[in-house]
């Protein structure tokens, strides 16, 4: 509540009937109103002092304009306008102490004052700096599968083993096939962390990792002892795909899911001048590197002779412009599969070497739907190789 003497009353209602046209008077009781904001009566109009006549109490009391004030005499109110007019409008409320401010000054604002005014800017306040969750670089070697079918399939085959699951914090990770992996990971006891969009596309390495990024061991080419072929549980004859340096992983991944989609018994590769089954096979094989085993081999071309002794016909496949050579070339349309085959394809330049050539009973080719300009008579290998084993696989079909 406001209190004020009875001349300082009478001087406000004098202002506000519009009979006091002194501005320094205005000024004055102004800022008598507006000091009298969080003080009490020992701040009244100087000529009644005697109303109050504790002096060393008033000079004490601090008010909202930073000014300390004294008993005044008979010239109180002149020293005051000129400290008035440069100061009462001007720091109404308290502020922060500056870094530069002067230590005398300090004392205009109370200690419980300034310790609330801290406690409502936090920025003013020591922050502890923030733990980031990053991959392990210690232990056993590791590598960050992403996207989320691999990431999912990586889990849930149980190939890898999985350390910590990364995931992107914020509205993606409530997506239903996101909290399939946490739930996963959950169930196989694997960390998971939720970081930022920002450190999730470092994890990755800038990759198109769809909220997800599973760090777990590495995997590899498999190899086996005895180099047989297993009998399909249906009957029909079993088809393998033999890769020959495929170095691109994206072409990889691509031929990897076609084979497995379209129902390839096993994929076969040369570990020579071919890429390794990375994070990037994986993401491009939408997972199914995590689930098709894919067999490396140092010397394919003593593998296919000893399938060859085994009943086994070697096949394969030359572009629609292949120069013409002693392997009769038969249009993939037309061949018939009647027995256990190893489907051939080379490497996205040179295609299959002499080596693997001479081996070949026949070689497949695709024909093309229209005259063809020069630098474009061939395929991609992975489309080629979509093409190539649906029209065997379907002619197995056929002759069950």
């Amino acid at each position: 509540m406001w209190v004020l003497s009875v001349a300082c009353q009478h001087k406000l209602l004098l202002v506000l009937s519009g009979r006091v046209h002194n501005p320094a008077s205005v000024l004055r009781v102004g800022s008598q109103v507006a000091s009298s904001y969080h003080v009490s009566a020992t701040l009244l109009c100087p000529e009644d002092s005697s109303i109050n006549p504790v002096g060393k109490r008033r000079r004490r009391v601090l008010n909202t304009s930073g000014v300390q004030h004294k008993p005044l005499g008979s010239d109180g109110w002149r020293d005051r306008e000129r400290v008035v007019q440069g100061k009462a409008w001007k720091n109404e409320i308290p502020v922060l102490q500056e870094p530069n401010q002067r230590r005398g000054e300090d004392s205009r604002v109370s200690s419980e004052l300034r310790k609330l005014c801290l406690e409502d800017f936090p920025a003013e306040r020591e922050r502890p700096a923030r733990q980031r969750s990053t991959p392990d670089s210690k232990g056993e070697n590791c590598e960050i599968v992403f996207g989320i079918a691999p990431c999912l399939l990586a889990l849930t085959q149980g190939r890898r083993k999985a350390r910590k699951l990364f995931v992107k914090d914020g509205e993606a990770s409530h997506r239903a096939s996101v909290l399939k992996v946490c739930e996963e990971a959950h169930r196989r006891g694997v960390q998971v962390h939720r970081v930022s969009k920002k450190d999730l596309d470092k994890i990755s390495s800038g990759r198109v990792h769809q909220g997800v990024c599973l760090q777990a061991s590495p995997l590899g080419y498999l190899t086996e002892n005895r180099d047989s072929a297993p009998k399909r549980k249906d009957g029909t004859t079993p088809l393998w795909l033999v890769l020959e340096g495929i170095q691109d992983p994206m072409n990889l991944g691509a031929i990897l899911r076609s084979a497995y989609f379209l129902g390839v018994d096993r994929v076969a590769s040369s570990l020579r001048y071919t890429c390794p089954l990375s994070p990037v096979v994986s993401k491009a094989s939408s997972g199914v590197m995590e689930v098709i085993g894919v067999y490396g081999y140092e010397n394919l071309e003593d593998m296919l002779k000893l399938k060859v002794t085994q009943g086994w016909q070697v096949v394969g496949t030359v572009g629609a412009e292949a120069e013409a050579s002693q392997i009769p070339v038969t249009k993939c349309s037309d061949f018939q599969m009647t027995k256990p085959t190893l489907l051939l394809l080379g490497g996205e330049g040179e295609g299959l070497s002499q080596g693997l050539l001479s081996l070949c009973q026949t070689l497949l080719t695709v024909p093309a739907g229209r005259e063809l300009f020069p630098g474009i008579e061939s395929l991609n290998v992975s489309v080629a190789a979509g093409i190539l084993l649906h029209s065997l696989l379907f002619s197995r079909r056929s002759t069950r």
